[in-house]
């Protein structure tokens, strides 16, 4: 309940102060278990995407915005669950695995934080490890424009694919940080970066 709620207020906002164009949104899937995947220009991302989909959405977010009680019963209340950047977290790892086996929809930011332009040097491998192991269709996702008062933006859904995996029993780091870059070239083909 509070989910839709937070959503519709959050559209409502977007819709009156901000000029967005989406595109593709026909390209999510209307069931079934779907990744995620888009750029992070900025800290209004999650609310941006998630306000205009018809799904829930579930964001992974640093563990750092679950610090204070009442944001983080805000953040949880829409669907967001933490992860602690900068290290391995399986817990979020499975978190994400297990939200996508009861089919719901889960977001991710590869590049781990707010990035203004692709940046070659800002990709984590838990992007593709979390493909890989899923195995669900992905759907890129690019978010262009400033977030300035009626300024214009777009939000761009690409086409579902799905992550090709490596040759071999188990993905290395090398294996993880090459199927980050396949995603984050589907990302941002989407906007001509």
């Amino acid at each position: 309940m509070f989910y839709y709620l937070a959503r519709g207020l959050a559209a409502l906002y977007m819709i009156l102060f901000h000029r967005i164009s989406l595109e593709g949104m026909e390209n999510i899937p209307k069931t079934g278990p779907v990744l995620v995947f888009a750029n992070h220009p900025s800290a209004f991302d999650m609310v941006l995407i998630g306000a205009r989909m018809k799904r829930k959405i579930h964001f992974m977010a640093k563990a750092e915005l679950f610090a204070n009680p009442f944001i983080a019963m805000i953040i949880r209340g829409v669907g967001a669950f933490p992860v602690h950047r900068g290290r391995g977290d399986a817990g979020s790892v499975k978190n994400a695995l297990a939200l996508l086996e009861q089919g719901e929809i889960v977001g991710i930011f590869p590049e781990g934080t707010r990035t203004r332009k692709r940046n070659l040097e800002r990709k984590k491998g838990g992007a593709a490890l979390i493909a890989y192991h899923a195995d669900v269709p992905i759907v890129p996702v690019a978010v262009d424009g400033h977030y300035h008062i009626f300024c214009r933006m777009r939000i761009i859904f690409g086409k579902p694919f799905l992550l090709p995996k490596p040759e071999g029993a188990k993905a290395d780091k090398e294996d993880l940080y090459l199927g980050t870059s396949i995603i984050l070239d589907r990302i941002y083909e989407l906007i001509g970066q």
